[in-house]
């Protein structure tokens, strides 16, 4: 669950039978049909989806990605946690989750709410209070009637309690358990059952992804629940990876251990970060990484979608929280599709790629660089002059020694990671037929030395 400090599936009943079941029943489809992230799920009986925030919902380049196809499932990340839903005591507000939930009805998308109970956004009056137990467990069961009541039927599914571990698997210490003990956990499913009897009920935590002590901690609380007639659905495993720390122990197995429980199990809030600057082998390891998890998800027949934690660099919460990390989502700072990151998750649900695939190898290329200096900063035209092999989409690579900085660029997709600029094509200038140019150019700010970059990739292949 992604810090504070970085504010940002029942199906909708207005929606139809069928939009339910092709979300939760096991229905493949010739995967030659499907192409983007969501339309491979569906051909698999699952979804895929997208975390969003309210900020982002005016950035018009990114919601013509949020609402395509390419998702089919809508987490709001903070407009419907107890800060943003009940911020004065009894006086309640939707604004933030209504737009999520409107968006997401207007796109055909289903909509996992998120979160009713958490130690974390919690109001000042909630805080301060010194509750005894009755008292706390009529205010919780009180915010969850007004707030999961007032979604009824607009969600698919609840998280309805966040985070309840420490990682070694014992209990968190906060308001709730301190107040209430265990049993604040049974009072808020039954509530939200209560209050939305057809939405599914998840606990959701993060670092339970593989079997270790926070997760059995995990399955002893989902085991004990489901014997004392709980009402549980699901459980949502958050899925915040780190290439540095190695990927999670046996996770297909300890997914398919919930399953055998009788609950569903969801990829709730991947994204998988690195210590930056990129470079190519830190993002096969990513890109792997993601691959695991969908094959992990796609083994356990109960593992019913994946949702990544926003789709792009530009809204993750990855920097804000973990200093020197990032790059951690399929898209990057620019929307632009990350070809091995998109690809290798594409790839995992049956596709071929989708659009994401790296483009076919230049042979032969030619790249000629120029700077007009003006001492704080420059302008960098670079020339580039395609091979024996026409080509269909092209990325230039290069690398500079200094402190040169990105301002702006232009005939291309521009971004820097550290030293390392990469470039895309336009829609208008990925076409190269044999022996063709085009230039792309930029601005950069720097201090010290502007020694000009050495070397040059097109696609991979290293151009004189």
């Amino acid at each position: 669950m992604p810090s504070p400090l970085r504010p940002r599936l029942a199906a909708v009943l207005a929606l139809s039978l069928g939009a339910l079941l092709a979300v939760t029943a096991l229905v493949v489809r010739p995967a030659s049909a499907a192409s983007t992230l969501n339309q491979l799920a569906k051909a698999q009986g699952r979804y895929f989806g997208s975390a969003t925030d309210n900020p982002e919902l005016s950035d018009t380049a990114y919601t013509a990605i949020l609402g395509s196809d390419e998702f089919g499932a809508i987490t709001p990340g903070n407009s419907m946690k107890w800060d943003a839903t009940e911020p004065s005591q009894g006086q309640f507000s939707y604004a933030g989750g209504d737009a999520v939930v409107n968006f997401a009805k207007a796109h055909n998308q289903i909509v996992r709410g998120h979160t009713l109970l958490w130690h974390n956004q919690l109001p000042g009056w909630l805080t301060s209070g010194n509750w005894t137990a009755a008292q706390l467990t009529s205010i919780l069961q009180n915010h969850i009637a007004n707030v999961a009541g007032h979604y009824k039927g607009q969600v698919y599914s609840w998280d309805v309690v966040n985070e309840p571990f420490n990682d070694d698997g014992t209990y968190r210490s906060d308001l709730w358990y301190n107040t209430l003990g265990t049993d604040y956990i049974a009072t808020a499913l039954k509530a939200a059952r209560a209050a939305d009897p057809n939405a599914k009920l998840y606990i959701n935590d993060y670092n339970i992804d593989g079997l270790g002590a926070k997760s059995d901690a995990m399955y002893n609380l989902v085991k004990s629940l489901k014997a004392q007639g709980v009402p549980i659905d699901g459980v949502g495993f958050q899925g915040h990876l780190a290439i540095q720390y190695g990927f999670p122990t046996n996770m297909a197995q300890n997914l398919q251990r919930f399953a055998d429980l009788g609950v569903d199990v969801a990829i709730t809030e991947l994204d998988v970060r690195m210590v930056l600057p990129t470079d190519a082998t830190k993002v096969a390891t990513q890109a792997q990484y993601y691959t695991n998890v969908v094959k992990a998800c796609l083994a356990v027949s109960r593992c019913v979608g994946i949702t990544i934690w926003d789709y792009t660099d530009k809204y993750s919460w990855i920097p804000g929280v973990f200093s020197g990390q990032g790059s951690a989502l399929p898209w990057d700072e620019n929307l632009a599709k990350k070809p091995d990151v998109y690809g290798a998750i594409n790839t995992a649900l049956g596709g071929s790629g989708g659009g994401g695939t790296t483009p076919p190898p230049a042979t032969g290329c030619k790249v000629a660089y120029s700077a007009n200096d003006w001492g704080s900063g420059f302008t960098a035209t670079i020339t580039i002059t395609n091979g024996s092999s026409a080509i269909n989409g092209w990325t230039l690579k290069y690398s500079y020694a200094g402190n040169q900085t990105l301002s702006q660029g232009w005939s291309g997709t521009w971004s820097q990671s550290g030293k390392d600029v990469t470039v895309t094509n336009a829609s208008w200038n990925g076409t190269l037929a044999a022996g063709a140019s085009t230039s792309v150019g930029a601005n950069f700010t720097y201090t010290g030395a502007n020694t000009a970059p050495t070397a040059f990739t097109v696609n991979g292949t290293t151009c004189t």
